[in-house]
């Protein structure tokens, strides 16, 4: 029998049953903003969400993002890291590297980020669903144990996935990165622990210059790079050929997903030219996998994606895969 769901501040609730899809945001995330003109500003997320409640997709439980805890951030992050992000005044925007900037509910925002992570892992572990999707910013695959980059504060992926090590003891965790950027903060935090599998699809040269072939970690690293112009056919043989069957191979029992949405054709900061539909498929393989090895669990979030049209479009079709 379906039971309410929580109604939250700006987020709308819908009713939810066991094999719905949990979407976690908040308001906060949307306060959080770099400079002027930046590319990664509060209107992604803002469209985004304006799309998903647009298309009317039945089955979603929308839930208010927690914050996560010191503690949380603490398994991924240097505790030189943790209080550069959360204690430094921030009254007014500053930069922590050439493109990456703070203001004074940034923190907060990266909190709710990388807690959102941690709450969805809670929620498909224990059954109250089999998948979430993290609508949140700032996004965080390039943030490294020890430095903000390239818009990310925090690596909300990476303190979701120790999160599933450490509070629900799994001894397999897949970590599927298809943003046209190398994930390069995920593969530092992971590249010595076979526990966890790192996958990646990205294009060649682009930012921020790691996440080359050779770089295998101890055999739980595999980064796959696609040269500028690459559309549908090369996306989709890189994973069906070479990406999929080690995710396959490695059996996980959680899958999470670093859902960036800029290897679209449209989109201003890459040279990639997928389509809306290669996204589409990307998830319908991924949910395939969990439900073979992993009772169907996934949690995917937000990276990146600055077309605002495609953004959106992206992003629907991703969540209306993931309620399959």
């Amino acid at each position: 029998m379906p039971v309410a769901a929580r109604s939250t501040a700006g987020v709308s609730a819908i009713h939810q049953s066991l094999d719905t899809l949990r979407l976690y945001s908040h308001p906060d995330c949307l306060l959080h903003a770099n400079a002027s003109g930046h590319p990664e500003s509060p209107a992604r997320l803002a469209g985004v969400l304006e799309a998903l409640r647009a298309a009317g997709l039945r089955g979603i439980e929308w839930v208010e993002a927690p914050c996560a805890t010191r503690a949380q951030l603490a398994q991924v992050h240097t505790p030189a890291h943790i209080a550069r992000v959360l204690d430094t005044p921030a009254q007014t925007p500053f930069l922590l590297d050439g493109d990456t900037g703070m203001n004074a509910h940034s923190a907060t925002a990266a909190l709710r980020a990388a807690g959102a992570g941690c709450a969805a892992v809670d929620a498909v572990m224990s059954g109250q669903c089999e998948r979430a999707f993290c609508a949140v910013r700032p996004p965080g695959h390039h943030a490294t144990p020890e430095h903000a980059m390239g818009f990310c504060l925090f690596n909300s992926v990476a303190v979701a996935a120790r999160h599933a090590i450490e509070a629900h003891f799994l001894e397999r965790v897949a970590v599927v990165d298809f943003d046209v950027h190398h994930g390069n903060g995920t593969q530092a935090c992971f590249e010595r622990e076979p526990r966890v599998l790192y996958l990646s699809s990205h294009e060649r040269g682009l930012y921020p210059g790691t996440g080359l072939a050779m770089e295998r970690g101890v055999g739980n690293v595999r980064n796959l790079l696609l040269p500028a112009g690459s559309g549908s056919d090369a996306f989709r043989a890189a994973w069906r050929e070479v990406l999929l069957p080690e995710l396959d191979a490695f059996r996980p029992q959680l899958l999470l997903v670093s859902a960036g949405f800029d290897a679209h054709r449209a989109d201003p900061l890459a040279h990639l030219a997928l389509e809306t539909e290669d996204f589409a498929w990307i998830t319908r393989e991924l949910l395939s996998v969990a439900q073979r090895h992993a009772r169907g669990r996934i949690v995917s979030t937000l990276e990146g994606g600055y077309d605002p049209a495609a953004l959106r479009e992206c992003a629907v079709a991703h969540v209306r895969e993931l309620l399959g």
